[in-house]
């Protein structure tokens, strides 16, 4: 799988979204309208990698909404596992429920297909790995066409260690406070696996100007995906990722 990603992604999480967060400020959920504005103008400053999923909220729905007219543009990334409703996730694993999943994903995303499906994993994730043909049931929707790639979204090192031996792309918690996985990191880069950065900003517990430089600089990384509502900050961000990772 090959897409040359923008540094900075694109994390969708607050235009569905503002329960049950990590975030260390409150934040409303922005209208239609100003979600539409944002989307557009997160591709107009060049990020192309969305990064949405399920549990999210209203989330995908959105992104269809705004910009499903201009999908080639960007490299949509979704998952599958989990989802949230009345304030609390619910992990569901099986097969018909990953395959469910992703047919209400695409609906909503106004699509055929997503560039990328991650397990949404809980803190769990080993035991998530174990679940039965789970990770066929992703292999096959790849071949079918429902995604271009495959992947895994987790947390401990030894759950995204045995997901290289499938995954086209990694998901990892990694920021200046927390470099457990930088191993592991190093290992799917040399294997040519994409690795995608969450939480790089510890949930908005460290600031951009020093996360986004830390995190750009090892080299293992593909992108950061970064949630915002404010374009100025975004395009800041991106700023600071090309002093990062000069073209």
């Amino acid at each position: 799988m090959t897409f040359n990603l923008s540094p900075i992604g694109f994390g969708a999480f607050k235009i569905g979204r503002n329960q049950g967060t990590k975030y260390e400020s409150s934040y409303d959920v922005p209208d239609d309208r100003a979600v539409t504005a944002l989307l557009n103008g997160v591709l107009d400053l060049g990020i192309n990698l969305i990064d949405t999923a399920p549990a999210y909220g209203l989330s995908e729905e959105r992104i269809g909404v705004a910009i499903a007219h201009r999908r080639q543009e960007y490299f949509l990334s979704t998952k599958v596992g989990e989802s949230f409703n009345n304030g609390v996730s619910r992990y569901d694993f099986t097969p018909a429920a990953v395959r469910a999943s992703v047919e209400r994903s695409l609906q909503r995303l106004r699509t055929d297909h997503v560039d990328l499906l991650l397990i949404h994993a809980d803190r769990d994730d080993l035991r998530v790995l174990r679940e039965p043909e789970l990770v066929e049931t992703l292999v096959a929707l790849r071949k079918g066409g429902a995604t271009r790639g495959i992947g895994f979204s987790g947390y401990s090192a030894d759950a995204t260690r045995a997901a290289l031996a499938w995954a086209d792309a990694i998901m990892v918690c990694y920021h200046p406070e927390d470099e457990s996985l930088a191993g592991v990191m190093s290992e799917a880069a040399a294997k040519g696996t994409m690795v995608l950065v969450k939480k790089g900003l510890a949930s908005g517990h460290i600031p951009p100007s020093q996360a986004i430089p830390w995190v750009l600089r090892n080299p293992a990384v593909t992108s950061i995906v970064v949630g915002s509502l404010n374009l100025n900050h975004l395009r800041e961000n991106i700023r600071l990722s090309r002093e990062s990772r000069p073209s």
